[in-house]
């Protein structure tokens, strides 16, 4: 038997780098259930899950292979409290720049999980880093913060493969979060992640939709053939 991408595998004569039908509809169940949480139970997460979806996390596209991504994860106390005032004072502003109409709903909206969940992580982009020479990100930069937002969805299904919650909090104000977590120079913020077991068995519809905040678009409105 031939040795490479293309030789069937014993599953079914499918290629080695291709999985069957029962995992790409797991794959798309994962897909569909991993919701933005952010009710978490106090439950600790246990280390190993968490440092297994971190090295999935690593495995991320990233250009040039500069793999800028840098995770803080924040277990001080007073750190999280500091974090959990810079979001009040960002959704106060936010609340107060939402069109009037909007307000009565945005007020009801439980935007954050920061007093909540057992484990805080602040995720950042380092755009001094030397790693990968800068190949591909001369004309693009900003291809280094799009690579970590690649390593933070990878994380997420990662965790969420094993039950396991996550919110990305983004109401927040970015310089305040840096002085927090006393980022070095360079490092952009990018996101505040709450991780813990939720509350309560998710729904594959998305939290706002169910509130009634906005709906999902059809693929149809989002896909253009020139």
């Amino acid at each position: 038997m031939r040795d490479d991408a293309s030789s069937p595998n014993d599953a079914g004569g499918l290629p080695a780098d291709t999985f069957d039908a029962a995992f790409r509809d797991r794959l798309a169940a994962l897909v569909r259930l991993r919701r933005d949480v952010r009710r978490f139970r106090p439950d600790p997460v246990p280390e190993h899950i968490l440092l297994e979806a971190l090295n999935l996390a690593h495995m991320a596209p990233s250009v040039g292979l500069s793999q800028p991504w840098r995770f803080v994860l924040v277990e001080d106390a007073a750190r999280r409290k500091a974090a959990a005032a810079s979001f009040r004072r960002a959704n106060a502003a936010a609340l107060a720049a939402t069109a009037p109409q909007d307000r009565r709903l945005y007020a009801r909206l439980k935007l954050e999980g920061i007093r909540d969940a057992p484990v805080q992580m602040a995720v950042f982009c380092d755009d001094t880093t030397t790693t990968g020479r800068k190949l591909g990100a001369r004309t693009m930069p900003e291809t280094r913060a799009y690579s970590t937002v690649c390593a933070i969805h990878t994380l997420w299904l990662a965790l969420r493969a094993h039950g396991v919650g996550m919110g990305w909090v983004s109401i927040l104000e970015p310089e305040e979060i840096c002085r927090i977590c006393e980022a070095p120079a360079g490092w952009r913020f990018i996101a505040w992640l709450c991780i813990g077991w939720p509350q309560e068995t998710r729904s594959d519809t998305p939290e706002l939709e169910r509130a009634g905040w906005e709906k999902r678009l059809p693929l149809s409105a989002l896909v253009r053939r020139i």
